[in-house]
């Protein structure tokens, strides 16, 4: 069978290169020769200028043993050949002499097929020993650095002490894929590029790939011409993913001789499978490092990766012990504190601090404080802007990842973690980052150029490498992957602390109902019917029973309405509702009758109906008055003394509202968001209401629902007024 020029990767401009087979190139660099066997020993495929190079008279499927190859190689590729489903086998390297000439035989596997690359060797060995031996003092030096800064420093000084490279650098990749050129040395006559950003684009996807795959890359002379390779008609194309010979993509040859570079090799820094940056070096003209040199600057650039991983290891361990005596110290205050807006804020200091944040929202219940220099207005709307029933950690980043409606009020936070920590309630805790302004040092214009050249019009690569300077706005700081696992161990504690809470005041409610609703209310009517017995056998002689009498009816009566209130409130809780029976109702009527007996019970209080309407609804008529007694005692106890507390019935074509107003300040509006909440700490506390419990307004809420109704509070004129609507009885 005749042997023909193999199938290689096609011709690309930039805009397809991202699409390039860069790894079947079809072609090697000429400073040396390939040969590719089958797995049973066969040659399959050659270089074209390996029977020169060589000294070989290859054919297809000549048996190894049949090429007149020296022993070194011949032992490399059978050894190669037996390994070859080996997953842990790495390639076998031998130097050899062919006529007068040095080679590295560099021997791998892939794909069933063993590929025997002789790259020619232009120092000595003895030069070789020397390079190898300058490289492994080098490691040494870097395992000493405390600092990835320190680091990379040392290591380009290094690799360019014992490579000769006119210029080494170091990229560090950043997340988007771009890289900086973070440390370098390089010939004084050289412009420099440390703090310069590469664009991602500079290096596409499946190059990245090669550079993971295969950590060595060497390019010997840009003005390379490509040897082809020859094979069986039809055949695969050779995948050269981890040759040392590949040919190299002509995009990759014109961006380099941008830069007025001849030869260049690289080294890649691979973590945890991710390329984390490379050692770039660029000589101005033609340079081949031998292969025991390159495999030395590897050997260094793994001992950097693993270096980096205990940097990076200890870093993160500090912030990790940071971050758990914060949450241990969370933790403690929200057992001994019943509101965690309370505790998170006690710890807000520690919280920004363990996550690099400027500033922090607490909110629950509609309650929303604020830590560090933040607008309370913009607090507000960050926490509106929030979904509901949310459970995991919400990040943004930049400003475009906020709703629209809110970008042009954020300022400088556009950086955000949310925890939710109690989605029931609403329950936030809201680290922010400020805009992090940043110019960055672009090697050259990022964007392509159109020109017209052999191929017709097409992209090429940047032409100048010119620092192109660019402010970029409207980003924070990204959420480190370290800052995003402890935020998550952080709320995992906030969820775990506030559903034990929770689970504490659920057994604790349960017992107390069962005692209000058999053991206190028996003996609370026993107490009023013996009040009831002593106001009746006073002989009104001034021996006080009488009035004694009503303190215990009046007391015993406060007592029962409390009792009836929790039991309403776990009622709703429960989901059973509170069972009304919806009836048609004369609200006027109502009204009146629950005002007569308002002035008769607190004849120093004026009660007034201003307005009266005639309206009828459909209502449970024990429920509405439960409603309406309740903003009457409230306006009583919470107006201005000696001011009348005025009701006003109107009616419409279809609802009817009933306006309660008292004169007062108005209520605050951190109170006015947890209003219509149980147990508010504002009612439990309150000198003038002492008795109650803040369950009031719930219950009444929660009565106007199953009504279809609302209630609503608003201040107007110097009066606090609470408004309820109903809709009209339609006939």
């Amino acid at each position: 069978m005749q042997a023909v020029i193999m199938e290689h990767g096609q011709q690309v401009d930039l805009s397809s290169c991202a699409a390039e087979p860069i790894h079947i190139p079809g072609s090697i660099q000429p400073h040396g020769a390939i040969l590719f066997f089958t797995e049973d020993a066969r040659l399959a495929g050659w270089s074209e200028n390996a029977p020169g190079m060589l000294g070989v008279v290859p054919q297809l499927g000549l048996a190894l043993g049949d090429l007149a190859l020296p022993v070194a190689a011949f032992d490399a590729i059978s050894d190669c050949i037996d390994a070859l489903h080996d997953d842990d086998a790495g390639p076998i390297v031998a130097g050899l002499s062919i006529g007068a000439a040095e080679y590295d035989c560099v021997v791998h596997a892939a794909h069933g097929r063993v590929t025997a690359e002789f790259e020619l060797r232009e120092a000595s060995t003895e030069e070789v020993s020397q390079f190898a031996v300058k490289a492994h003092s080098s490691i040494d030096r870097l395992r000493r650095q405390k600092t990835i800064e320190g680091l990379l420093s040392v290591a380009v000084t290094q690799v360019r002490e014992f490579t000769g490279f006119d210029r080494v650098m170091a990229y560090r990749f950043r997340a988007d894929d771009s890289g900086d050129v973070v440390a370098e040395s390089r010939r004084d006559d050289l412009v420099p590029y440390i703090g310069q950003r590469y664009p991602a684009g500079d290096i596409p996807a499946q190059a990245r790939r090669l550079y993971t795959l295969n950590t060595l890359r060497m390019i010997g002379d840009m003005d390379y011409t490509a040897v082809p390779l020859c094979g069986a008609p039809g055949a695969l194309p050779l995948d050269m993913s981890f040759a040392v010979l590949r040919s190299v993509s002509p995009v990759h040859i014109e961006y380099l001789k941008n830069m007025h570079v001849m030869a260049s090799m690289s080294v890649s820094i691979v973590i945890n499978g991710r390329l984390w940056g490379l050692i770039a070096c660029h000589h101005m003209s033609k340079k081949l490092v031998p292969y025991a040199v390159r495999l030395a600057a590897d050997v260094l650039a793994q001992v950097m990766a693993s270096t980096i991983l205990s940097i990076e290891a200890r870093a993160d361990a500090t912030l990790a012990e940071q971050s758990a005596r914060v949450r241990t110290s969370i933790v403690e205050s929200l057992l001994l504190d019943d509101d965690p807006i309370d505790a998170l804020g006690e710890h807000s200091k520690s919280l920004m601090a363990a996550a690099g944040a400027q500033a922090m929202i607490v909110a629950q219940h509609g309650k929303v404080v604020v830590h560090g220099e933040l607008a309370p207005e913009l607090a507000k709307a960050v926490i509106a802007s929030l979904p509901d029933n949310q459970h995991d950690l919400l990040v943004r980043e930049g400003k475009h990842e906020w709703p629209g409606a809110l970008q042009e009020q954020l300022g400088k936070w556009v950086g955000m973690l949310a925890l939710p920590f109690d989605p029931m309630g609403q329950g936030w805790c809201v680290l922010l980052r400020v805009e992090q302004i940043e110019t960055v040092a672009w090697g050259g214009r990022p964007e392509k150029i159109a020109i017209f050249g052999p191929l017709g019009e097409r992209l090429t690569p940047r032409g100048s490498f010119d620092a192109w300077h660019e402010t970029v706005r409207g980003c924070a700081h990204p959420w480190e992957p370290t800052v995003l696992g402890n935020a998550r161990l952080t709320l995992a504690e906030l969820v775990r602390a506030m559903n034990s809470h929770r689970s504490q005041t659920e057994a604790t409610r349960a017992q107390l109902l069962a005692m209000l609703g058999h053991d206190l209310r028996d003996p609370l009517h026993s107490i009023n019917m013996a009040g009831m017995v002593l106001e009746r056998t006073g002989n009104g002689g001034g021996n006080g029973q009488p009035t004694l009498g009503k303190r215990i009816q009046s007391s015993t009566n406060r007592m029962q309405r409390m009792i009836s209130q929790v039991l309403d409130m776990s009622r709703i809780d429960s989901g059973m509702g509170l069972g009304v029976s919806l009836v048609p109702v004369d609200l006027k009527e109502l009204l009146i009758d629950l005002m007569d007996e308002a002035r008769m019970a607190y004849p120093s209080i004026p009660l007034d109906l201003i307005c009266d309407d005639d309206a009828t609804v459909k209502a449970d008529s024990g429920r509405l008055g439960q409603v309406l007694s309740n903003l009457m005692s409230n306006a009583r106890h919470h107006g201005e003394p000696g001011t009348p507390v005025t009701v006003c019935l109107r009616a419409n074509e279809r609802d009817a509202s009933v306006e309660v107003a008292n004169a007062g300040q108005a209520i605050p509006p951190e109170t006015v968001a947890t209003l219509f909440n149980p147990f508010k700490r504002a009612s439990m506390n309150n000198p003038r209401n002492r008795t109650g419990m803040g369950l009031g307004l719930y219950i009444a809420q929660q009565i106007v629902r199953e009504h279809q109704g609302e209630l609503a509070y608003r201040y107007a004129d110097g009066r606090v007024i609470f408004t309820l609507r109903l809709p009209l009885l339609t006939q």
